[in-house]
């Protein structure tokens, strides 16, 4: 039972609150000057948590990346996070271009950029942006802080197979973002433009080796909204305000990874079904993957299999920058970046086999919706004009310095981790 009566403690003394017997609010005189003042605290702790809540790229005063320097040409990577765009990274970089990637990592790699950035940790070499091309407002924010010499625009979506499973996706990814990319190009004097295209926009061609004056006919949504993405390039291109340096890189099958084993191919994990066929060879030998499928025997080829023409990645982005050095204001160049020479599914099976040092599993299947039978370039016209011609064509040695990659990154590059700039 709580008690009835307490001993109370002796009253305490008044507290004097110093800052209210200041105030004398009964003096109209002083009222607004102790208002003002507190007013002025307020908004100055204001602008001090905005300024410490934006991100750093907002605090900058002035930044190498938004300046035209003298003897530095500043190339934006769309896509840079990506297979073939860390590679185009990679080699920008080691020629002393100024170089920011802009990819929003749902098929790239914060791992390859991580490698990017520790091979060139100078300021002012390298910048990663985390931002959708599908983001109008972002992307122009991104021009208008950023002084651009190029673009290379490699940044899409890029299986034929799941083009057929969402081919809205493949057309707003694809083509609406290249929209987007030149609108902002257009508003801030960015004239010169590398595209990466693919030989998907030739469809299936009567005749072969594919030339650049082969009708385009493509049969899947990824060629279809590739050669629009060109349409709309080429339009634009012709506009007498354009005065646009185009050049229009349509490429085959891509393989191989750096020589020096800094970089590779790392598909996310829900994606290797519509992967390369090297992916899954990888992942075969690997045991990720019980076997390999190969999807198609019946073809009008050699052996049943589709035929392509396999490019090594370093040939690759030797191809973009010969292109982004030869690039004129007022010109269009479109090109076929291949070797010329066309290998079966079987073929490049058995290469892999001997690279792997593994007798990988094979099971055969129906053909996959939208592929054709074989397609292999004639690239007369890049060795010609742009005095570029693959080196790396030997199919064995490419697969065994993927290979290598692929055996120190069994995970890839790891899970991406967020990165604030």
């Amino acid at each position: 039972m709580l008690p009835t009566n307490r001993n109370r403690p002796q009253q305490r003394p008044a507290r004097s609150w110093y800052f209210i017997s200041d105030m004398d609010f009964s003096d109209p005189k002083r009222k607004p000057r102790y208002l003002s003042k507190i007013l002025m605290v307020a908004l100055l702790t204001a602008m001090c948590v905005v300024m410490l809540t934006q991100p750093p790229c907002h605090r900058r005063t002035t930044s190498v990346f938004s300046i035209h320097e003298p003897g530095v040409t500043h190339v934006l990577v769309t896509g840079g996070a990506g297979y073939i765009g860390s590679h185009a990274a990679l080699r920008l970089l080691k020629d002393s271009f100024r170089v920011t990637i802009v990819d929003n990592l749902s098929r790239g790699n914060m791992g390859a950029i991580k490698v990017l950035q520790n091979l060139f940790p100078e300021p002012g070499r390298l910048q990663f942006i985390y931002a959708d091309l599908g983001d109008p407002k972002a992307v122009n924010r991104i021009f208008a802080e950023n002084a651009f010499d190029a673009v290379m625009h490699f940044a899409a979506v890029a299986y034929v197979g799941e083009s057929t499973l969402e081919p809205l996706r493949y057309y707003h990814n694809i083509t609406s973002n290249t929209l987007v990319v030149l609108e902002a190009m257009a508003a801030h004097n960015v004239r010169t433009l590398i595209y990466s295209s693919t030989c998907a926009t030739y469809g299936e061609p009567e005749k072969m080796p594919i030339t650049e004056g082969t009708p385009q006919f493509p049969i899947n949504p990824y060629g279809k909204a590739k050669k629009m993405a060109e349409d709309i390039i080429l339009d634009f291109s012709k506009s007498k305000k354009a005065d646009m340096a185009v050049m229009i890189l349509r490429y085959f099958n891509v393989i191989g990874s750096d020589p020096e084993g800094r970089l590779g191919e790392a598909p996310k994990p829900e994606l290797r079904e519509h992967g390369r066929i090297s992916g899954a060879c990888f992942d075969a030998a690997l045991g990720i993957i019980p076997g390999l499928k190969v999807k198609g025997t019946d073809y009008e080829t050699p052996d049943g299999t589709c035929v392509r023409d396999y490019i090594d990645v370093t040939d690759l982005v030797d191809a973009h920058v010969k292109a982004l050095n030869k690039a004129e204001r007022g010109k269009v160049g479109i090109y076929n970046v291949g070797t010329g020479k066309g290998r079966s599914v079987k073929e490049f099976v058995e290469a892999c086999k001997k690279a792997t040092g593994v007798d990988i599993k094979v099971d055969y299947f129906p053909r996959r919706p939208g592929d054709y039978a074989e397609v292999y370039s004639d690239p007369a016209k890049i060795n010609s004009e742009l005095n570029w011609t693959a080196q790396h064509t030997d199919l064995l040695e490419s697969l065994r310095v993927a290979w290598t990659w692929q055996k120190k990154h069994r995970s890839g590059y790891g899970p991406p981790q967020a990165m604030v700039l």
